[in-house]
């Protein structure tokens, strides 16, 4: 049988079909992530890092915008896929009419350096694989120079453009029609490796990766880090790949958490509210140190913490709502006209403008898991409290402004009834960390503040008509952000404005079934257009519902939740009901640690912790 020869012209078209977001698995170094279809092609991959210009961008295009795919000539091939246990190397099993093959796919980590590697091993029978290669650096805006290279470790291709350069080593690829292409042949009992290497463009190609033993050292770090979650009774699966997840989207220096591996995958098909989620928020940083700690993870809650101090060290007024990955502050919002959208979803963008904005809610969000991670036994420093005291001291002074709220509204400043009540928390858990836990700080005026926001809260913040708390202080409105209020301690589940409240969202929020983030036909966001079901916003219900004898409810909304899960337990930012797809981007940290919140909610039920 031929081992290489050049690709057959009838296979793989420039325009490729477009997977839905749920067809996508992950895989990640904890440095950057790629994304791989059903089909075998990673559409989406940004090397080093996770907000570095993409190389393959067909995710957001067409296959001209780069794609790597791997798998059988036979089109009429099926597969099953999963992960390796409590891991990211991904398993694909091929089934031909000539044979089986199985295709691992994984980042090795901790070598740092930045591969791919893509094993195709020979189950039964044989088995011809193509290949299609088409890198687009910087965004889909450089075409590479691409060259063959023969040395002592064989034949490999380099392609290089600008500052980026990568280095493909395995069966021969042929160039065609600004690709590179070949089939090749696996029987029964053999391994064919393919391996992808990014590095920077002035500097030699470095030698090939020693595959057996990174995959072994890959696979042994994974499950090592998974062994101490330790998650038992209800949904104990979906948590532990949650809190993988959340591991996944954690860079490995920094400790930056981003919210997404992806950008400008739309909350709504067709239009224009797409945003690039590859950076760190405060917010959904401190949920996630938040369920971590729920959950007993108190390893890497001390670097988080480093990334916090680094990144808003200086004036506490400059504190923002987002950083990079380093802690970078600058993140100017772009558009790539170059890139078509998802699903002709445009634009496409880079960088956020939200950076900009005044969020006071995110204060709230660090002090609450700087608390939760001072009761779970992390020893506080005297750097790390006086942070606190900076950002507190800040929020005495700038309590009465008005903000953008928790969904980064772009309309009108307001004051929104739950960033008012996170800034209640922010001065609750400062007066706790010096009457519970001796640290120094000025408690009665905490205290006194602490009050005055209450009754603000209570006075404006409540329609007692509807008996409800309201989104903002002077409308009617609602908003699902009201079901964090019991999160924080501001109220009881049971207490009958909560009550009111919740009875209030599920008339005025509920689609199909699950949660809006608010009513978009209110104008309040600034924004065009409609969104789907948040799915955080359906995991803090599920939250109340536990909390407030609804067991079964919660169970029920739980149940359909984590069925959205794709078939390797991945969830995005919302959920088109409509037509059974996932909405967003992905894989969305937001909705795993919500999902892991709500998992602990049943279980304290369960055990009638409630009652």
């Amino acid at each position: 049988m031929t081992r290489n020869r050049p690709p057959r012209s009838r296979r793989w078209h420039t325009e490729s079909v477009a997977m839905g977001i749920e067809d996508y698995a992950l895989i990640s170094d904890c440095y950057t992530a790629a994304l791989v279809a059903r089909d075998g092609s990673i559409d989406w991959l940004c090397m080093p890092r996770y907000d570095s210009p993409s190389m393959f961008g067909a995710l957001l295009g067409t296959d001209d915008h780069g794609r790597w795919k791997l798998a059988p000539s036979d089109e009429r091939a099926t597969f099953t896929r999963r992960y390796d246990g409590d891991c990211f190397t991904l398993i694909t099993t091929w089934t031909t009419r000539t044979g089986v093959v199985e295709v691992t796919d994984v980042m090795p980590r901790g070598d740092h350096r930045a591969d791919v590697v893509r094993r195709i091993r020979g189950i039964s029978g044989w088995v011809e694989m193509h290949q299609q290669l088409r890198i687009r650096f910087g965004y889909s805006a450089a075409m590479p120079w691409v060259r063959k290279l023969h040395d002592e470790y064989g034949t490999s291709l380099l392609a290089v453009a600008g500052p980026d350069a990568v280095i493909v080593r395995g069966p021969e690829l042929f160039a065609r029609d600004h690709e590179h292409a070949g089939t090749f042949i696996v029987p029964a009992g053999e391994t064919v490796d393919v391996t992808m290497t990014w590095f920077p463009s002035h500097r030699e190609p470095p030698a090939p990766l020693h595959i057996d033993e990174q995959l072994a050292l890959t696979e042994e770090w994974w499950h090592n880090w998974a062994s101490i979650l330790e998650q038992h009774g209800t949904y104990a699966d979906e948590v532990a790949r949650s809190l993988l997840v959340m591991r996944a989207l954690t860079h490995e220096e920094t400790g930056g958490i981003v919210a997404a591996a992806t950008t400008s995958l739309p909350e709504n098909f067709g239009g224009s509210r797409n945003w690039d989620y590859r950076y760190v928020w405060l917010r959904d940083a401190s949920l996630a140190v938040t369920a971590l700690v729920s959950c007993g993870i108190t390893e890497g809650v001390d670097r988080w913490r480093l990334w916090l101090l680094r990144a808003i060290a200086g004036d506490p007024k400059d504190v923002q709502i987002m950083y990079g990955i380093g802690g970078e502050r600058d993140l100017p919002e772009r558009e790539l006209p170059a890139f078509p959208g998802y699903g002709g979803s445009a634009p496409v963008r880079i960088g956020n403008a939200a950076a900009l904005q005044f969020q006071s809610d995110v204060i709230g969000e660090v002090m609450v898991a700087l608390h939760d991670a001072r009761v779970a036994g992390v020893v506080e420093t005297g750097f790390s409290w006086a942070l606190q005291r900076a950002l507190v001291s800040f929020m005495e002074t700038h309590w009465q402004s008005p903000d953008q709220g928790i969904w980064e509204i772009r309309g009108v400043p307001r004051r929104f009834t739950h960033s008012r009540v996170m800034m209640w928390a922010a001065f609750d858990r400062a007066i706790k960390a010096v009457t519970e836990f001796g640290l120094e700080g000025p408690v009665d005026r905490w205290i006194e503040l602490r009050a005055l926001i209450r009754e603000e809260i209570d006075t404006e913040g409540f329609d007692p008509e509807r008996n409800t708390y309201v989104q903002y202080y002077g409308t009617t409105e609602v908003d699902a952000s009201l079901l964090q209020l019991v999160d924080v301690g501001f109220c009881r589940a049971t207490s009958p404005r909560m009550l009111g409240t919740v009875a209030a969202i599920e008339s005025d929020l509920l689609r199909d079934g699950l949660l809006l983030r608010y009513r978009t036909q209110a104008g309040v966001d600034g924004l065009p257009g409609d969104e789907h079901p948040f799915l955080a916003c359906s995991f803090w219900l599920v939250c109340q519902y536990a909390r407030s004898g609804r067991l079964d409810e919660a169970r029920a909304l739980m149940d359909r939740l984590v069925g959205f899960s794709n078939d390797v337990g991945l969830l995005s930012e919302e959920y088109d009901v409509t037509h059974g797809r996932q909405a967003g981007n992905t894989p969305q940290a937001f909705s795993h640690l919500a999902l892991v919140l709500a998992a602990k909610a049943i279980r304290a039920a369960e055990a009638g912790e409630y009652a």
